[in-house]
């Protein structure tokens, strides 16, 4: 414990640093930061690296992320799809951040899958390559052949990731309680929050167990498709650090040429790839959160298949509708009813001014509702939605941001495919369908059942819930709890004033009080003097000029804090 607590410290001081080098200096000397770097350290960031001037705020912010090394590139990585926190010059920077880590020893990775599994690694493959085909910074992935002769590819987790990743989210959590003040000053509410969510995120991805279910519940939802393929995983081969899957050949989605070579319309692949993609939105509500061009692979017969599913998004059935809604108030130019379908989606609906708000939709449809239909952008519009939902602080699902980003990039390999691909003609009959669905007799039934059961819970429950609040009445012990926010600064002030006013109360006294004391008449003998007054004076004085120094001391320190 010690030890750790002596290596946190010392991270701490390197970020502390780094951020000073960056031209963030603000963020270590009014946070308790200050402390750890040394005086010696602290050399203004305006003398050594002046090139930092030539660069935005947002680009030394991803400069010290890249420094700071794998963690807090995979943070800044994750919170890329939070705008609703975020600017988006910000999320820009961020989205550049590449996790470029080494490949380890292939010997280590036969260890690690030998004492996962129990048993030497050639008695569960024939095969297995010794040069990874991909790294990354949780794990590496290694081609193989199994005894039965069937082709896999077998994802390792890096040694000792687990505690590394640990580590570092422990460093996390400090750096936040050390910077909150100053991370709520820059418009990040709740950065603890943001931790919380990305622990939890990095736990999940690294227990592969969680991937390999992903992967099952998607080939169970796509069984009867035949233009679509997901690889199977090998549960009984996989454990929490190692991952077993079916190895399946093909071309990126965006290799034109080899389409074309294999008798392919690549017009066909981008409209099938689009539609697979929607289907997983609209219809199931869970989706390939990641889908770039290394992911989505085309086989030669024009089946898609999508390759790593660690990133998967989910939408519960009113979100879902929400999320539509949104669209279709779009297409409708009704901004009312995207601002309420917006409140919908929200996890809190706290707008303060919806009139405001809807004004705010009203520009963002009439800014779109100009375009032709081939030249509106899911970029664009992204972007838009982006920048209203960070202006308005609006709570809305993680999942909105990875469907958002998503549609972004498969309109980037549409367009690679397709030359006149446009994503809105897409969306445009899932939204009627949506409609059709959330206004069918079996929904409204069952939305029905759920609002009479939570009604009869309340009834069932009220009863109970006022006889016990009668009764603490009645004795006398019902307690209101009033707390007030944002006053502890005000309060230590004037507890601050108080005690000094004391002191400076007490000087004052002991001050007046010497002078009396010269006026006073003592029998000979009984009060001694010091040359030519009372001790008594002499006492007072002194004692007055103590405090008087206390309060000097004080006022310094207050000073130099601010």
């Amino acid at each position: 414990m010690f030890k750790n607590t002596i290596s946190n410290l010392t991270r701490i001081r390197q970020v502390a640093e780094v951020l000073i080098r960056y031209g963030f200096e603000d963020a270590v000397t009014t946070t308790p930061l200050r402390r750890l770097v040394p005086r010696s350290r602290r050399v203004s960031w305006q003398e050594g690296e002046q090139a930092v001037f030539e660069t935005t705020r947002w680009q030394r912010i991803r400069m010290i992320i890249e420094e700071l090394g794998p963690t807090f590139i995979k943070l800044a990585q994750a919170m890329s799809n939070r705008a609703d926190l975020l600017p988006q010059p910000l999320i820009d920077e961020f989205e550049k951040l590449q996790s470029n880590v080494p490949p380890f020893d292939v010997q280590v990775a036969k260890a690690i899958i030998e004492r996962e599994l129990g048993q030497p690694i050639d008695e569960v493959f024939s095969e297995f390559d010794d040069v990874p085909l991909g790294s990354a910074s949780i794990g590496q992935v290694h081609r193989a052949r199994l005894l039965s002769g069937e082709e896999v590819v077998v994802k390792v987790q890096r040694p000792d990731v687990q505690e590394k990743v640990r580590s570092d989210l422990a460093l996390l959590h400090e750096l936040v309680r050390l910077t909150a003040g100053f991370l709520r000053k820059q418009g990040l509410a709740n950065p603890q929050d943001v931790v919380d969510a990305f622990e939890r995120s990095m736990t999940k991805e690294l227990d592969y167990t969680s991937e390999a279910r992903s992967m099952e519940q998607f080939r169970k939802l796509y069984e009867s498709y035949e233009t679509f393929y997901i690889p199977k995983p090998y549960r009984e081969m996989s454990t929490a650090k190692i991952l077993v899957i079916e190895f399946v050949s093909g071309c990126k989605i965006t290799d034109k040429p080899q389409l074309l070579a294999w008798g392919l319309s690549p017009e066909q692949v981008a409209e099938t790839g689009m539609d697979i993609y929607l289907t997983q939105i609209f219809e199931f509500g869970i989706f390939h959160a990641d889908p770039h061009p290394g992911n989505v692979l085309v086989r030669p017969d024009g089946t898609l298949v999508l390759i790593d599913f660690g990133m998967v998004g989910k939408l519960t059935k009113q979100q879902k509708y929400a999320f539509a809604g949104v669209f279709i108030g779009m297409a409708r130019q009704d901004p009312r009813s995207m601002a309420l379908s917006f409140r919908r989606l929200a996890l809190t609906s706290d707008i303060p001014d919806m009139r405001a708000f809807e004004t705010s939709l009203s520009e963002l449809i009439e800014d779109f509702a100009t375009l032709d239909v081939k030249d509106m952008s899911m970029s664009d519009l992204a972007d838009a939605l982006q920048n209203v939902i960070y202006t308005y602080k609006l709570q809305v699902p993680g999942a909105v941001f990875l469907i958002l980003r998503a549609l972004v990039i498969l309109e980037g390999i549409g367009k690679v495919l397709h030359p006149r691909f446009n994503t809105f003609e897409f969306v445009r009959p899932y939204g009627a369908r949506i409609i059709a669905e959330q206004y069918s007799a079996d929904n409204i039934l069952s939305e029905a059942q759920y609002t009479g059961t939570q009604l009869l819970a309340l009834i069932q429950t009220l009863p109970a819930d006022i006889r016990q609040i009668m009764r603490k009445v009645s004795r006398g012990d019902l307690r209101v709890r009033v707390e007030l926010s944002g006053y502890q600064l005000l309060l230590r002030k004037a507890d601050q004033l108080v005690s000094r006013g004391i002191l400076a109360a007490i000087s004052v006294a002991l001050i007046l009080f010497a002078g009396m004391s010269l006026l006073g008449r003592y029998p000979t003998g009984q009060m001694p003097y010091f040359r030519g007054l009372p001790v008594v004076t002499w006492y007072s004085l002194g004692l007055a000029a103590f405090l008087l120094l206390i309060l000097f001391i004080l006022g310094t320190k207050r000073e130099r804090r601010e």
